[in-house]
């Protein structure tokens, strides 16, 4: 197994200005590869999805292999890929679908750990359907989301439970299998948000038991879209709203308008750079992605230690606790003065060539039961191409920041 760190970075034209990005939770850098796929598929004979003309054959090839690159990602069958414009999107538009089966008396359970993606969607569904909505707390003081917090507001009830497999806002990882079990017992859906996860761990919606996934390929290396991943059994029970002439086959009939090849071809092009991630990894891509997240977490596992070690030195609240969490830190100044802001700090990074945001990030339920209101705390996040030097450069300028 090998892990080079400069070759991969080599890969990132925007790494170039020297820049320390650890907003990757926000969305990571781009290879020129994904770049030039994209090119290539929009400026190529390109038509209309078809079966006749080369430039359709091409257009439906790009399709597909999207369909297979996100299935090999995520551990899904391609039949049940299913492209958004985004997450968010994807999000509204299955649950609006869901909803058409609510009504009074049943229950839909969200939790305080989620981004509002996965919220928000789901709670207006219910408001609108006179169904109930269940919330469930992570607890402050460990930043864990329990399977029994979880468990204690499920019933007969419950037709669908929303919940992230990464915060990203803290990185918590909570368990999605053991949840899915109660989830199931109870007989409701489960709806995952693996946007934060899908960057820095090897999902498998079948290993998990979830009903549905939905990640962003721009939060690991690809362009701007979402994708949900389901079983295709069950997305030919769903009766969704579509134009009449449109198909009724799944995955398609949740499509809609002509799709964006180019950023599909984008897409496979990035699950490829993260399949290459070791260059000793071999066999299909699903297995060279099994080695490859495995390099990149022991990667980011280190570089994780020797961020926590220096920050445990600073004037800072750490507020990533959780013992299974991705390489994603939310901290604030202990004397939170105008100048020690979580705002002030990332303007005065980003004049150091760093660049950490300060946000909620729309984990805003998250966020107000930390007791850090609306305006969150600076996150950093590490990605395939963070260094020891850039750690290294962050902890200093947080240092003389904060003396």
């Amino acid at each position: 197994m090998a892990y080079d760190v400069d070759r991969i970075r080599s890969l990132f034209p925007a790494l170039d200005d020297g820049v320390a990005h650890f907003e990757g939770p926000g969305g990571t850098q781009t290879p020129a590869s994904v770049g030039e796929a994209i090119a290539r598929t929009l400026t190529g004979p390109l038509s209309n999805r078809g079966v006749v003309g080369d430039s359709e054959r091409i257009a439906d090839a790009v399709v597909l292999a999207f369909r297979q690159a996100c299935a090999d990602l995520l551990g899904a069958d391609p039949r049940g890929i299913v492209y958004g414009r985004s997450a968010t999107a994807l999000c509204y538009d299955f649950s609006r679908t869901l909803a058409q089966g609510w009504g009074p008396g049943d229950e839909v359970v969200v939790t305080r750990l989620d981004h509002d993606s996965n919220v928000r969607p789901w709670v207006q569904a219910a408001e609108r359907a006179g169904a109930t909505v269940r919330w469930v707390d992570f607890d402050v003081e460990t930043s864990e989301l329990s399977t029994d917090a979880i468990a204690a507001v499920l019933s007969d009830s419950t037709r669908l439970v929303a919940v992230t497999a990464a915060s990203n806002l803290i990185g918590t990882m909570p368990d999605i299998t053991a949840i899915a079990e109660r989830v199931h017992a109870a007989g409701a859906l489960l709806f995952v948000d693996a946007v934060h996860y899908a960057a820095h761990e090897l999902v498998d919606l079948d290993a998990w038991g979830a009903d549905f996934l939905m990640c962003s390929p721009y939060k690991f290396l690809g362009p701007h879209c979402g994708v949900l991943a389901a079983s295709p059994e069950l997305l030919g029970s769903l009766e969704n709203d579509k134009l009449l002439p449109s198909t009724d086959a799944v995955p398609e009939r949740f499509e809609f308008g002509t799709l964006p090849y180019e950023i599909m071809a984008g897409v496979t092009e990035a699950v490829d750079v993260l399949a290459s991630l070791d260059t000793d990894a071999a066999g299909t891509r699903r297995e060279r992605l099994a080695a490859s997240f495995a390099v990149l977490e022991r990667h980011e596992s280190a570089l994780l230690e020797r961020l926590e070690a220096g920050l445990a030195a600073l004037p800072v609240t750490v507020w990533s606790r959780a013992q299974h969490r991705t390489p994603t830190v939310l901290i604030t100044a202990d004397d939170p003065t105008d100048e020690r802001a979580a705002s002030a700090l990332y303007r005065a990074l980003n004049e150091r060539g760093i660049l950490a945001p300060a946000s909620n990030f729309y984990a805003l339920e998250a966020s107000r039961l930390l007791g850090l209101g609306d305006a969150g705390g600076l996150r950093i996040g590490l990605a395939p191409y963070t260094t020891e030097d850039e750690i290294d450069r962050l902890l200093e300028a947080l240092r003389e920041l904060l003396a």
